[in-house]
């Protein structure tokens, strides 16, 4: 194994993308157009951001594009007639792209400004997990997430989680129960209702 792969930062970004391909694969094909806890999400909708989600990361780490370079490209459906096989190929795009030499030092530059490649990776893992959670609860599938997962991901969102429900991307946050377990705060910090 290479340095590159013993990187904590890639392993976990690797178990994440694995986490959500194997809910994906799950998905029987009457439950597509389920609803999700994302609010006017399909599970389709669902899969087909993170799919795009995925595809941007080759052209943002890789190549050093810019969004507005990017525009408008991963815009739309993603995922054609073979919504497995279109997730699967871009996690795998995105995976290769975070393990390209120096790639989590590189400058990226995203929609709210310059980064550090391991900083979006950070923000790549905590986006895989928590959505992996709204797609087991979509599909019916196991919603305990890797308690390991679900730590780091409560550390990379904690700083920020007020400014993502000003982006309007998540949910005001909710009061968890007395009792809440890690993952349960998680979720109710972003707005969802375990």
């Amino acid at each position: 194994m290479t340095a590159m792969a013993e990187n904590p930062l890639l392993v976990r970004h690797s178990e994440a993308l694995d986490l959500c391909t194997e809910r994906v694969r799950a998905i029987r094909p009457d439950q597509w157009d389920a609803p999700t806890p994302c609010a006017e999400w399909t599970v389709r909708d669902l899969v087909n951001h993170l799919t795009a989600e995925q595809l941007w990361v080759s052209p943002l780490v890789v190549h050093g594009a810019t969004i507005e370079a990017i525009g408008d490209t991963f815009d739309g459906d993603m995922l054609g007639h073979e919504p497995v096989a279109s997730w699967e190929n871009a996690a795998e795009a995105s995976r290769r792209a975070f393990h390209t030499h120096g790639a989590l030092d590189r400058i990226v530059h995203l929609s709210y400004g310059d980064t550090r490649g391991s900083n979006y990776c950070s923000q790549m893992i905590a986006d895989l997990v928590v959505h992996a959670w709204d797609l087991s609860r979509a599909i019916g599938a196991d919603e305990r997430l890797p308690a390991h997962l679900v730590d780091f991901t409560v550390r990379e969102v904690t700083p920020y989680a007020a400014e993502l429900e000003k982006s309007g991307l998540f949910a005001a946050p909710v009061e968890p129960p007395p009792d809440a377990d890690v993952q349960t705060k998680l979720l109710c910090l972003l707005g969802r209702r375990p």
